[in-house]
């Protein structure tokens, strides 16, 4: 259950533009779709597209990270790494099967296979695109897995993009086309109040004392 007075308590230390910039940002906020990455090999990459992933408003980036580990990169995500919620797998198959309760069609980036074109999307489904290793794409678990296919259309002899290019590409795409849509994308209002609350406790420094604090005052078990 949310603690209101925890929120607005949080809110005294922080300035009305930083408070007005998250009701701001929560308002173009989206787990309509949502982004996988599967065994990226390149630190920068994955960061790269955890950085789009913000900017384009997704909330949730799920990480497969079965063979090469953690590869995130704190400088070349800028920050972007407090703001979106971050899910690790060390398993495909446990992170597909995670999505799919939830309610989302597997869709695997490839411009190897008969794919739809990016401007031809359905997007009224809700969506987990994934993308795959700089190399070798995504796995076969994937590709024989996947609910529907989808590339970007490419004129040139070049036959594929760099992963982060790739995500910011279709985010950008789909996330402007979902915008101008009547589909119910935002965020629930629970959920907004929830975010509000995790990224004021990432933005005030000294955060562990000032939640002890506020525990101390209202009598309340340390949590």
């Amino acid at each position: 259950m949310l603690d209101l007075n925890l929120l607005d308590y949080l809110e005294t230390f922080l300035t009305e533009d930083r408070i007005r910039k998250f009701k701001e940002i929560l308002s173009q906020r989206t787990r309509h779709f949502t982004v996988v990455t599967e065994d990226v090999y390149q630190m920068h990459n994955a960061s790269a597209v955890i950085r789009s992933c913000d900017v384009f408003g997704i909330q949730d980036v799920h990480l497969v990270e079965k063979r090469y580990g953690k590869r995130l990169d704190s400088k070349i995500a800028m920050g972007a790494q407090k703001w979106v919620d971050i899910q690790r797998y060390s398993s495909t198959r446990v992170c597909m099967d995670h999505l799919r309760a939830r309610g989302y069609k597997i869709i695997a980036t490839t411009p190897h296979i008969d794919s739809r074109y990016l401007e031809d999307f359905d997007i009224t489904q809700k969506s987990a695109f994934f993308f795959g290793t700089e190399l070798k794409g995504l796995s076969e678990e994937v590709m024989t897995g996947a609910d529907g296919f989808l590339k970007i259309p490419m004129v040139g002899f070049t036959e594929s993009l760099n992963i982060s290019v790739s995500a910011a590409i279709i985010l950008q795409y789909l996330t402007g086309k979902l915008r101008q849509s009547e589909i119910a994308w935002r965020l629930a209002e629970e959920e907004m109040l929830e975010k509000r609350i995790d990224w004021s406790k990432k933005s005030i420094r000294s955060i562990d004392d000032i939640l002890k604090r506020y525990y101390e005052i209202n009598d309340l078990p340390d949590s």
